[in-house]
């Protein structure tokens, strides 16, 4: 009896489920094969395959988790999770394949975070959060950088500034970055730094900001950081000119 009242479901539920399986065409073979699958993988995978709502990620993504490491990618899985987000079949098929060389991975694998960009704006990433991850600002409720949706794409997200961009203005710090990088928008660097919290519990930018590719109303640059106790800040107050606590945002340039 202690056995039957510490199960998960009901005796109700497990009959439905069965019938289910059974309409969906599981077979005597096919019911013996996730039995006896080793170490219960089969079972396994069938409930991984049901919390992530049917997404079954492509061998490219796979491989990229592979090499990147799973803290470092916060891919399709963990949007689901996190951002609830219920992805369109136009949507994973736009993220079906990663677009960044294997070497280019291996090469950002300790430095960046592969994340799958789903589009929310800012007000919305803002709007699902249930805990204090933003500080307690308004002023950005109207702008058109705060509201932008911007597209579904992969983003390889440098997780720190980029080095030694400090104290330079905004087109000195777009000199320094190389060919191969480009600065993200706010929408893009906001949803990575939350994003990135909820799923590895590490803050990022918690005693610097850096500077995003967007303009405010005004013609200020928007910039994201001090991600303390009281929330990530947006913010706008230090322009394009020279300071120590201001560095650059950037991502990969696809390939």
């Amino acid at each position: 009896m202690e056995n039957i009242m510490s199960r998960t479901l009901s005796v109700h539920n497990e009959h439905e489920l069965l019938l289910k399986l059974e309409k969906a065409g599981i077979t005597e073979v096919l019911a013996t094969k996730v039995i006896t699958s080793k170490d219960n993988e089969l079972a396994k995978k069938l409930i991984r395959l049901i919390q992530n709502g049917g997404f079954d990620p492509s061998t490219s993504q796979k491989r990229a988790r592979e090499v990147m490491g799973a803290k470092n990618v916060f891919g399709i899985e963990e949007a689901i999770k996190h951002f609830g987000v219920n992805p369109s079949k136009q949507q994973t098929a736009a993220l079906a394949e990663i677009p960044f060389t294997e070497a280019e991975l291996e090469e950002c694998k300790e430095t960046h975070v592969l994340v799958a960009v789903f589009p929310f704006s800012i007000l919305e990433v803002r709007g699902k959060m249930t805990s204090k991850l933003f500080y307690d600002q308004t002023w950005y409720n109207k702008e058109a950088f705060a509201k932008d949706r911007g597209d579904v794409s992969w983003q390889l997200v440098r997780k720190t500034p980029f080095p030694n961009s400090t104290s330079k203005t905004w087109q000195e710090q777009q000199l320094f970055l190389p060919r191969t990088d480009e600065t993200p928008t706010a929408r893009v660097m906001v949803y990575t730094i939350i994003g990135h919290l909820l799923a590895t519990g590490e803050r990022l930018f918690e005693n610097v900001y850096v500077r995003c590719s967007n303009v405010n109303s005004n013609g200020n640059r928007v910039l994201v950081g001090g991600f303390d106790a009281l929330g990530l800040d947006v913010n706008d107050y230090w322009g394009d000119g020279r300071h120590d606590l201001v560095s650059v945002a950037s991502v990969r340039k696809f390939s």
